[in-house]
């Protein structure tokens, strides 16, 4: 039995959720998010709380109620609280702005890129320097995260480049005369 399936998702006060079948849909204060529940894993809402089980003893339905379990988890968090991520930018002349629902990034290149922000991703510019990204879904926020940090990888010399906050980075030695 997966140990993850075990574990009850505890639901927020102000969160409504209805499951119709195999069907789970989740609203809160943060949006609304909608998810069909495998076929080998069943659902049931009891006392506060939602619990996943498999509904068969195959191997993959064991699988299967520990990964539908932690993507309601993902949903029920994304609605009540949401999620964020924060992006650094270091390097001499690095900066981002915002125009309009564009994110507009000076990464030494020659041209500026411009990142379209898509829905459901809310991009705040804390300094020129900081980027911080937040939305509902953990998924499209780590996506977008990445899609970000693939302008400027981080450079192993000096360490420039694009990097998650708190990120460690190993640097490289130079050449020895």
């Amino acid at each position: 039995m997966s140990r993850v399936a075990n574990n009850p998702v505890a639901l927020p006060s102000g969160l409504e959720v209805k499951i119709d079948g195999q069907h789970l849909s989740v609203k809160g204060g943060k949006g609304q998010m909608e998810m069909n529940i495998h076929e080998y894993v069943a659902l049931k809402q009891e006392d506060g709380e939602l619990r996943v089980s498999a509904q068969s003893e195959a191997r993959e339905a064991d699988a299967m109620a520990g990964t539908m379990r932690a993507l309601v988890q993902n949903m029920v968090t994304g609605v009540s609280t949401g999620f964020e991520r924060k992006l650094e930018l270091q390097g001499v002349g690095y900066r981002a702005a915002l125009k309009g629902k564009q994110l507009n990034l000076q990464l030494g290149y020659s041209h500026d890129i411009n990142y379209d922000i898509p829905d459901g991703i809310k991009i705040e510019v804390e300094k020129q320097t900081t980027l911080k990204i937040t939305g509902s879904d953990k998924q499209q926020v780590g996506s977008v995260a990445s899609k970000i940090k693939t302008y400027r990888k981080i450079e192993p010399y000096k360490g420039k480049g694009i990097r998650e906050k708190g990120q460690y980075v190993l640097k490289k030695e130079g050449k020895k005369k």
